[in-house]
C-alpha cells in the first residue's frame, strides 16, 4: 500500500485524523503554557485540491466536501469546529485547498508553541521547508521521522502531541511504528501520541493495537483509561479496491475526546458512507468489548 498524502488529501481518513488532532490542540491551548507538535511524516504541509494528484481520484469530494455541505447536530459541529475553521480560512472562494497536519498546526498553534516536522522524501521536504521558512515556530528536518523520535522527545516544553502518520509504502510499516514507539515513548510517557493506520490488513492493525496496549500496561507507561482507539469505515472492509477504513490510536487523549468522538463517529459513518457496511468503533485497545460499534 502507498498512501502518500497528496493523492488522498481531504478524504474520510483525513477528516477523522485531523478532527482528532485539532481537538488535541484545542485542549492543550486551554493552558497558557507552551507545547510542542511533533510530526514524523509531515508531507508537504498543505494540499491543492485542483492539482493533478488530487484530481486523479478526487477522494476529497466524498470526504471534506460532504462534511462541509451536511447539516451538523450541535455536538458534531463542536467536534469539527477547529478543523472546519481552518479549512474555511484557507478557502474564501470555494473548496480548493486542504490542510495537512503541519498546516493545521501552523494555523491553530500560538506564538509560544513550537512545531517540529520530519519528512524523508527529498522533494516533499524541500516543499515543506519553503512553506514554513518564515515561521519561527516551525523546524523542518529532512530525515527519517522514526529515527528522529528518540532524539526529539521529551520536548523542552514537556507538553505536546506526536503524530505518527506514515505513507504505508512498506509491508512491515506496523512493525516500524511499533519499534519507534518502544524506543521513544518511555522517554516521554506523558505526551499525547497519535498513531494513524489504515484498516486494510485487519490482522496487522489488530496486532499492532493490542500489542501496543499490552506493552504499555506491562511497562506501566499507561493505564486503560489513557488509551483510545477510533476507527471509521465507509463501506465493507472486505471490499476490493480503494481504502475502505482507517483510524487512530491515541495515548493520553484529552479527557473530552471520547465524548466528542461518540457524537462524531456515527455521524461521519452515515454521512460519508459509500455503500453497505459502513461503520465505526470507539474503544480501549486492550478490551474485548468496544464502547460502541455500529454498521449501516
Amino acid at each position: 500500500m502507498n498512501y502518500r498524502h497528496a493523492f488522498h488529501a481531504g478524504n474520510f481518513a483525513d477528516v477523522l485524523k485531523h478532527a482528532v488532532l485539532a481537538q488535541c490542540f484545542a485542549h492543550l491551548k486551554k493552558k497558557d503554557k507552551a507545547f510542542r507538535y511533533i510530526d514524523t511524516h509531515a508531507g508537504i504541509g498543505a494540499y491543492d485540491l485542483t492539482s493533478e494528484e488530487a484530481l486523479r481520484n478526487p477522494e476529497w469530494e466524498g470526504g471534506i466536501a460532504r462534511v462541509i455541505a451536511a447539516d451538523k447536530p450541535a455536538p458534531v459541529a463542536e467536534a469539527l469546529t477547529p478543523l472546519l475553521d481552518v479549512v474555511a480560512a484557507m478557502n474564501p472562494d470555494g473548496l480548493k485547498a486542504y490542510p495537512g497536519s503541519p498546516e493545521l498546526a501552523a494555523r491553530l498553534l500560538r506564538g509560544q508553541d513550537r512545531i517540529q516536522l520530519c519528512e524523508l522524501h527529498p522533494a516533499d521536504a524541500k516543499t515543506l521547508d519553503k512553506r514554513y521558512v518564515r515561521d519561527a515556530r516551525v523546524k523542518v528536518e529532512a530525515r527519517d521521522g522514526y529515527k528522529a523520535l528518540k532524539s526529539v522527545v521529551p520536548p523542552r516544553e514537556k507538553r505536546g502531541v506526536v503524530l505518527i502518520d506514515p505513507p504505508f509504502e512498506h509491508r512491515d510499516e506496523m512493525a516500524h511504528m511499533a519499534e519507534a514507539v518502544r524506543s521513544a515513548l518511555p522517554k516521554w510517557p506523558t505526551g499525547t501520541w497519535i498513531f494513524w493506520r489504515p484498516l486494510k490488513d485487519l490482522w496487522a492493525s489488530e496486532r499492532f493495537d493490542v500489542g501496543l496496549a499490552e506493552w504499555l500496561f506491562e511497562e506501566e507507561l499507561a493505564t486503560p483509561e489513557k488509551l483510545l482507539r477510533a476507527d471509521l469505515w465507509i463501506r465493507d472492509l472486505e471490499s476490493e479496491g480503494k481504502l475502505a477504513g482507517a483510524g487512530v490510536v491515541v495515548i493520553n487523549p484529552p479527557y473530552t475526546l471520547e465524548k466528542q468522538l461518540l457524537a462524531l463517529l456515527p455521524w461521519l459513518a452515515e454521512t460519508l458512507a459509500q455503500g453497505e457496511g459502513a461503520g465505526w468503533r470507539l474503544d480501549g485497545c486492550a478490551t474485548d468489548e468496544s464502547l460502541s460499534v455500529e454498521e449501516f
